[in-house]
């Protein structure tokens, strides 16, 4: 059982695929179902890695263009619908957290950390990853996009998830990829990016507080981080 902490000491905000969890697995497999029942090639991990970061609809455009197939709202607004039903159906079924995600999330929430999750993923789906590995219970919130009617890079994704999760400040966002480096900076919060996940640009440069290459890393960084922001915070 958790170790219950005497106080809330701040709010830690998470991105979820590509940072907490490996979800590529159960996103590629939905493509390929999908360009199956269209006659196309299937799409694959590595590719499927490199499309994903974005929401859905970009996701199935990004998989479509690559099969050649240009975009129309009609056919688009389908092909999205029968992808969201693909891949409802299979949502868990291969993702995984990363290695030492769990303790870490264990220290944290010992320490007082407030902990939620902001994710261009729909929060239904991503609720049901959440809760299908056993990390629910790490989080006060887990926001998509539709939760605040909001998405990444939008400052507003982080604010608002920061805000329920309740845990005032500091305030610190944990990603992976550009677009949460970008949201973390857009909102005026530190942001820790972890370099194993799914971005699109090498995030040397792109003004990162920190860079770390696993999870197991992150208490340290955010001692650092805290340190710098000259924050009386000093996790153990």
């Amino acid at each position: 059982m958790n170790q219950k902490p005497t106080a809330t000491i701040g709010t830690i905000v998470f991105d979820l695929d590509g940072t907490l969890v490996d979800s590529v697995p159960d996103l590629a497999g939905a493509l390929d179902t999908l360009m199956a029942e269209k006659g196309l090639d299937a799409i694959g991990t590595e590719t499927a890695r490199r499309l994903i970061g974005h929401g859905i609809p970009n996701l199935v455009r990004s998989a479509l263009a690559e099969r050649g197939v240009a975009w129309d709202e009609e056919g688009g607004k389908a092909a999205v619908q029968r992808f969201t039903e693909i891949y409802g159906a299979r949502v868990s079924q291969e993702t995984r957290p990363y290695a030492g995600v769990v303790p870490v999330l264990e220290k944290l929430l010992a320490e007082g950390w407030r902990m939620g999750v902001c994710t261009n993923k729909m929060e239904r789906f991503a609720r049901l990853i959440v809760e299908d590995l056993d990390l629910g219970r790490f989080f006060a919130i887990v926001a998509g996009p539709d939760t605040f009617k909001v998405g990444k890079p939008d400052p507003r994704h982080l604010t608002e998830t920061a805000r329920v999760a309740g845990g005032g400040e500091p305030i610190i966002y944990v990603g992976d990829s550009e677009v949460d480096i970008a949201t973390g900076k857009a909102a005026g919060v530190p942001v820790i990016a972890l370099t194993y996940g799914y971005t699109k640009t090498p995030l040397d440069g792109l003004g990162a507080d920190r860079l770390i290459d696993s999870f197991s890393e992150l208490p340290a960084a955010l001692a650092s981080v805290l340190a710098k922001a000259g924050s009386d915070v000093t996790p153990s």
